[in-house]
């Protein structure tokens, strides 16, 4: 139970507590609103209208509070690299940061249409109330103070030729609330999964509307056009108690026990609850423009098959560990628009790279820039690296990567750096066995990394661990051609498609066969499973991962990793 929880697609103790802080807030405001004293009045005309409105306006200011901190990426690779704390399951919880971010995001939109229901209904009934020439309580409720220059007033709506839609689109809470709203869905929809992949662009550009997210939240309570009863006037003025005669209220009447209440508006509160994460934010920002102003040197820019652009950089002062990524921009395809790339070099190495597959506008048109301008190379500016998953590699004894298509890269990284660990003879290092596994659709594709799988035969042989990787080549797509040509040559040394002497396979792997056969190959060891792909190869494997994992604690566990950026 203890391995599934670890390996599921985000902490179950996580969720628990931060679903049990969203009900305790909820909850506790709730009740506050709909039985406080303080605001007796205030449900005379809204009812518990009231009390959904500012506990979904809770909530809102929580989650906001957390929003930013998942894309906090400098402070999580902090936690990550050099945190000592930060053990190994802390840092797989920290792999999860953009579910959670998500997460979040999908409960804003979700309390900020209770809160707009809410305040829609506390609109007409303001109105009503206003509107009223019955006597009744809500009627002079409505009417008091309204003539006075104070603000003791209740009753927002001063006049019977005012609308709701009119306060809505000239009061700052009114106005500001629907710009927060546009922004949101904007931000939300242009996140679905269709359009962050097919228009990336949309999805980028739209969700910096966080700024003015942020802005409006800050300034949308302080009109304060929710209000209650002013403390001095509950001391003079007990509602519970006065309400039974509102006819006798004011100092004046001889009767009367009761003063006319006073009413003053409730403070805002958001900017208490996201100043922190701003200020962060900003800090991180700021951190990450200093450090993406630094000179990029290209020193080698190459076009591999299936159009994959190899980029071979030099930065001062840069530093890496296996498997991260960086952010890249390059301002003759777009000054504004950063994309994150796995490096794909190792280091040991005096440089670092990343290899570009075109999979859209931007990526397309970067690498026809490349092309179009030979010899000289256009400016590229990076910003990172960051930590994932894969820096985890060497902290388990038996490691199986699984790449697919281009999400190959972070593991080249990984072999890269267990060639030069070999080749120094690193007595420090942990990992005993690694199955690597990769899926193409295509043989071109091979090719990207061949050189160095090569190498790394050659190695493993000339050292005499050639059993410390277990190479797997899967092609997904073939024609009949290709599949006759490699049966015809399958007792040859090497591999008709790769070159290698591992041979290709067709096809998809068999994982539960696998899986069952490194938990037989390794009984009592920690399996760190690791893969940069699609979200359903990633329910297979980790649905293997929970399969193969014994309940006792002394034999075979394995703990998924996925690349998340």
């Amino acid at each position: 139970m203890g391995n599934w929880v670890v390996n599921h697609w985000f902490p179950a103790v996580v969720i628990a507590a931060w679903l049990g802080l969203n009900v305790f807030l909820f909850v506790y405001y709730f009740l506050l609103f709909d039985r406080d004293k303080k605001f007796y009045y205030t449900r005379v005309l809204l009812g518990s209208a009231l009390a959904w409105a500012r506990a979904s306006a809770k909530c809102l200011n929580f989650n906001s509070m957390l929003i930013l901190l998942p894309v906090c990426r400098n402070l999580l690779s902090f936690l990550r690299g050099t945190c000592s704390c930060c053990r190994r399951t802390m840092r797989k919880q920290l792999d999860h940061n953009l579910t959670f971010h998500k997460l979040v995001a999908y409960t804003i939109a979700l309390f900020t249409a209770v809160h707009i229901i809410a305040h829609l209904c506390n609109f007409e009934w303001y109105n009503d109330s206003q509107q009223a020439t019955d006597g009744s309580l809500s009627s002079i409720l409505s009417n008091l103070h309204q003539d006075e220059e104070s603000n003791k007033w209740l009753n927002p709506i001063h006049s019977n030729s005012t609308t709701p839609a009119y306060v809505t689109f000239t009061t700052i809470p009114g106005l500001t609330g629907v710009i927060i709203t546009v922004a949101l869905i904007l931000m939300v929809t242009s996140s679905m999964e269709f359009i962050r992949r097919s228009y990336f662009e949309v999805f980028w550009y739209t969700h910096h509307l966080f700024i003015i997210y942020f802005a409006g939240l800050v300034i949308h309570g302080i009109a304060g056009l929710v209000r209650g009863q002013t403390a001095e006037s509950l001391n003079k003025h007990n509602p519970e108690h006065c309400a039974q005669d509102p006819t006798h209220w004011g100092r004046k009447n001889k009767h009367s026990h009761c003063e006319e209440p006073e009413f003053g508006s409730i403070p805002a509160e958001s900017w208490q609850w996201v100043l922190a994460p701003i200020v962060l934010y900003v800090f991180e920002r700021v951190l990450r423009f200093w450090r993406s102003q630094q000179r990029v040197v290209v020193t080698k820019a190459v076009v591999h098959p299936s159009k994959v652009l190899e980029l071979q950089m030099h930065k001062k002062g840069f530093s890496m560990e296996v498997g991260q990524y960086i952010f890249i921009n390059c301002p003759s395809v777009s000054c504004l628009e950063w994309h994150p790339f796995t490096l794909t070099s190792a280091p040991e190495e005096d440089f670092f790279s990343v290899h570009i597959r075109a999979a859209g506008d931007w990526t397309e048109n970067l690498i026809d820039t490349f092309q179009q301008q030979k010899p000289k190379t256009p400016r590229i500016e990076v910003d990172g690296p960051f930590g994932t998953a894969s820096e985890d590699v060497f902290q388990y004894e038996v490691a199986m990567l699984v790449g697919a298509g281009i999400g190959v890269t972070p593991f080249a990284s990984v072999l890269k750096s267990i060639w030069y660990k070999f080749q120094h003879a690193d007595q420090c290092l942990k990992t005993k066995k690694i199955y690597f596994y990769w899926l193409c659709r295509d043989t071109g594709a091979f090719a990207w990394f061949n050189d160095l799988l090569a190498s790394l035969e050659r190695e493993m042989e000339e050292s005499g661990k050639a059993g410390f990787l277990n190479c797997r080549l899967f092609l997904t797509g073939w024609d009949n051609s290709i599949a006759g040509q490699a049966a015809f040559n399958f007792d040859k040394d090497t591999d008709v498609v790769t070159g290698l002497k591992q041979k290709t396979s067709f096809g998809r792997p068999m994982w539960s066969n696998e899986f069952s056969a490194v938990a037989t190959a390794h009984p009592r060891s920690v399996v760190g499973v690791f893969l940069c792909g699609p979200q359903a190869l990633a329910k297979s494997l980790q649905k293997c991962c929970h399969q193969y994992s014994s309940l006792d604690p002394r034999k075979v566990k394995f703990y998924f990793n996925k690349e998340n950026f």
